[in-house]
């Protein structure tokens, strides 16, 4: 069984821009992001799919396989999906985001791993419990409520669940943006339209879930710093500094 990683890495980004080519004390966010794929046990390779060259010349210049995919993409998906409909040789799929510089090899392969003893797995990503209201409350922050099978019923910027009886005692499942697929379930989705609820919330793993792909999710120890803003940045930066 054949599994990958790929890299989606666009240039352009609305809320911080250039990010995948920030400094983050000697190393950029792309490459620290790909250093820590590349402790993942299960991944036999990876690459990174880009839409600029600007991206593709720094991702070689730190030894990366690399290569350009379209620059219509609505989604990483779709992006990953260019590359997948090429290699028909990939059996698993794990779409790393280019903004996860702290991800945690050990939770890229906890992804990896229902796909290697349950032959009907589809997809699978991840979700880490948080209870700090302000925590809860950021919309930049996906929540994602699952089924008594941990399989992902919706995923919303918004607060789900609602505590109505506002007893504080609810733990919420923020979601982490990574997933793994088979091959034939990734290209499936790629050939969907987007739905409604996917441009509503910006949510890529929306699409999956209204046409019927069921999306396991697995919870694991501590959510990685992602970079979407300047405030993240800034944390991810005095951290690896620290550390």
């Amino acid at each position: 069984m054949k599994v990958v990683a790929v890299i989606p890495a666009r240039y352009a980004s609305t809320r911080l821009e250039c990010k995948l080519l920030l400094d983050l004390n000697g190393k950029s966010v792309l490459q620290r992001t790909y250093e820590q794929a590349c402790k993942a046990k299960h991944l036999e390779q990876i690459i990174i799919a880009t839409d600029d060259e600007r991206i593709l010349e720094h991702a070689r210049s730190f030894g990366a396989l690399a290569e350009m995919t379209s620059k219509d993409h609505k989604s990483g998906s779709d992006r990953i999906a260019e590359l997948a409909s090429k290699n028909q040789d990939w059996q698993i799929i794990v779409n790393v985001q280019g903004d996860e510089p702290m991800i945690n090899p050990a939770d890229i392969d906890k992804a990896i791993e229902p796909f290697l003893h349950d032959p009907h797995c589809q997809m699978t990503s991840l979700y880490h419990c948080i209870s700090d209201t302000d925590e809860v409350n950021n919309p930049n922050n996906v929540k994602v409520i699952t089924d008594a099978n941990n399989m992902a019923m919706y995923f919303s910027r918004s607060v789900i669940p609602m505590d109505r009886s506002a007893n504080k005692q609810l733990e919420y499942k923020k979601h982490i943006g990574l997933y793994a697929y088979r091959r034939e379930t990734l290209l499936q989705i790629a050939s969907f339209s987007q739905t409604e609820l996917e441009c509503s919330e910006k949510l890529e793993q929306l699409r999956a879930l209204e046409n019927g792909i069921q999306i396991k999710m697995l919870e694991v120890e501590s959510a990685p710093i992602g970079i979407d803003t300047r405030e993240d940045y800034d944390r991810a930066l005095a951290q690896i500094i620290k550390s």
